[in-house]
């Protein structure tokens, strides 16, 4: 089946005003997203916490796709942090098993995709069963490069950063790093994210205006645009309308 034609993909009248407005030379190569909203969504319909994830999860296929059309290269994720464990445990335990679910459905599709996927967080420290899905999924699309789709899983910005930091003490212990020797590179080169750009957007879903301690290193310098809509109605045009508000932005980088 022939790939559709990004006109074709964006085909509501919204979206196709947006195509119109889209400047392909400046698509940015790497999305960040916090999606938000998936408990309000739920809760609004007077439905369980879980049912909202599930919604949540249908989200990430229409935007995955929107991503690829729109021609973003890599698309981060962040689908559970390092506080998501204080949720209930009833919660907590339906989206372990709601990962698994999702990544055994949906391989045959990211695989067609040509979707690569890739995990960045503490990995180990999840349920074997679920971590294992990860790692399944990992390999098997590892040759895959129309899009690295980074799933921030068990994630925190602080945790990455004191991983970076333990990792530096130990090679300068050992002797293997001198002190004066280490710079942003050095640390960057420690990062969950390393060989992956930084992200040149960020978006937040549901209309909180904080990063959540979600990339706090690589979004130093990212655009930053929030919606109101909450995650689980966050949709293909939604994605391409947050590209062209950036695309309507002048990055300085702390210049004037």
């Amino acid at each position: 089946m022939p790939k559709p034609t990004p006109t074709a993909f964006f085909d509501s009248p919204r979206g196709r005003e947006l195509l119109a407005r889209l400047d392909t030379a400046r698509v940015p190569a790497h999305v960040a997203i916090i999606m938000d909203g998936n408990g309000r969504w739920a809760a609004k319909r007077g439905l369980p916490r879980i049912a909202g994830h599930r919604a949540g999860a249908k989200a990430i296929e229409e935007i995955i796709a929107s991503a690829i059309e729109s021609g973003v290269r890599y698309l981060t994720l962040y689908s559970f942090s390092t506080e998501n464990w204080t949720r209930p445990r009833d919660e907590v335990s339906g989206l372990m098993s709601l990962f698994v679910e999702v990544l055994n459905a949906k391989m045959s599709d990211l695989m067609e995709q040509g979707v690569r996927v890739r995990v960045i967080g503490r990995l180990d420290e999840m349920p074997s069963r679920t971590a294992q899905a990860f790692r399944e999924a990992m390999a098997t699309t590892a040759g895959n490069n129309t899009l690295d789709l980074i799933i921030a899983l068990n994630y925190g910005g602080r945790a990455e950063l004191a991983d970076a930091a333990r990792s530096i003490a130990e090679d300068v212990a050992a002797g293997r790093l001198d002190p004066a020797e280490v710079g942003e590179d050095t640390i960057a080169a420690r990062l969950y994210t390393v060989g992956i750009p930084d992200p040149e957007l960020l978006v937040r879903t549901s209309g909180e205006v904080r990063v959540s301690n979600f990339l706090l290193w690589q979004i130093a310098y990212s655009e930053i645009v929030v919606v109101d809509t909450l995650w689980p109605d966050f949709g293909r045009d939604d994605l391409l309308e947050t590209i062209v508000e950036y695309q309507g932005r002048e990055r300085r980088f702390g210049g004037l």
